[in-house]
């Protein structure tokens, strides 16, 4: 649950630790394992905790047809005018390949695991003991396939894009009723690229107590911003694509970060837990040492046994070694007791009672 964090190797995710970041293959490997192998190096050098491909084949995906139904129509889609099948042919991440890939995640202090499409994929990467899975947005309302890998009884995140509440309700309660105990839920928006005006990021704390899960955020937007945005909003998990280049081209290289960005990405997602701290006021103990700098009352000009107190001659001004300014009102008027120099810090000793 939530309370506790989730343990993956030799990561736990939850509020008590840095945000665990994902780097997403996808099609990015532009069908060369040896382009595959370099991402997966790229990934742990910008600093990923976790790298993820996708195991599926175009079979298992979609019918070979070019008939309506099977053809992208949207005029606004990167992928208008493909055909399913082909689409997800060249996207696909060759199953000869996992072993390689996970094996090079594991010598680079990466954790490598994947998203399956269907019973067989799962079976295939149970059969290399991948630590965790992940089920796509698209696939959230698959419950037999929720339920299968749930009974693996690895940790199971889930992108919520397209979901309704309700759909959510009964993939969540599949999971849970196959034995999950280890549930992540992910902020999705569908769209490629989405727009940081659909992000709608203040979900993730209603998901995480509606369902008392660990929450994050599976982002397709441009750049980094709503992804750091999201760690404030409770974040623990965030997912972004990952390529080299994105000029190299490839299915999802529109919307994925390279190397520099994605290290950027590690370091202010980091940046930005550090700073949620805790409910606190007053000085903390690295600010104490600039109360010195505080406003405070001062005596501005030489004054005479005698002399009152006035605004030509006491002031709030920094440093912050005098009495407080809300004392300002109170001084005013009042005669010293004693010759001050002009630079002294008012206190209650200038007067004969002590007390101003």
């Amino acid at each position: 649950m939530a309370s506790r964090g989730i343990s993956i190797g030799n990561r736990v995710i939850g509020p008590d630790h840095p945000p665990f970041i994902i780097a997403e293959m996808s099609g990015n490997h532009n069908q060369s394992l040896e382009r595959a192998l370099q991402i997966v190096e790229a990934a742990a050098k910008a600093g990923a905790d976790a790298l993820k491909i996708q195991t599926y084949t175009a079979d298992t995906m979609t019918l070979d047809l070019e008939q309506e139904d099977f053809v992208i129509q949207d005029a606004g889609s990167l992928w208008k005018g493909r055909a399913l099948y082909d689409l997800y042919r060249e996207a696909a991440t060759p199953w000869e390949w996992h072993q390689p890939i996970f094996e090079r995640c594991r010598e680079l202090g990466m954790i490598g695991f994947s998203t399956p499409f269907d019973h067989t994929s799962v079976d295939f990467l149970e059969s290399m003991d991948v630590p965790l899975y992940k089920i796509a947005s698209f696939e959230n309302v698959d419950i037999p396939l929720i339920r299968r890998v749930a009974r693996t009884g690895k940790p199971l995140i889930i992108s919520t894009g397209m979901a309704t509440l309700a759909e959510l309700d009964e993939a969540v309660r599949a999971a849970r009723e196959e034995g999950c105990q280890d549930l992540i839920l992910l902020k999705c928006t569908s769209t490629y690229p989405a727009s940081p005006a659909h992000s709608n990021l203040r979900t993730i704390p209603h998901l995480k107590q509606l369902f008392g899960v660990e929450a994050g955020l599976s982002d397709h937007t441009m750049g980094i911003g709503v992804a750091i945005a999201s760690i404030a909003l409770g974040a623990t998990v965030v997912e972004k694509h990952f390529t080299l280049r994105r000029a190299d081209g490839g299915v999802d290289a529109a919307f994925s970060l390279e190397p520099e960005e994605f290290h950027s990405l590690v370091t202010e997602t980091k940046q930005a837990w550090q700073g949620l701290g805790k409910v606190a006021y007053g000085p903390g103990e690295h600010e104490k040492k600039s109360l010195r700098f505080r406003r405070s009352l001062y005596i501005v000009e030489d004054v005479k046994a005698g002399d009152k107190l006035t605004p030509q001659n006491l002031r709030a001004i920094r440093p912050g070694y005098g009495l407080a300014p809300k004392f300002y009102d109170m001084l005013l008027g009042k005669r010293v007791s004693r010759d001050i120099s002009r630079g002294t810090p008012a206190g209650w000793d200038m007067f004969d009672d002590g007390k101003g």
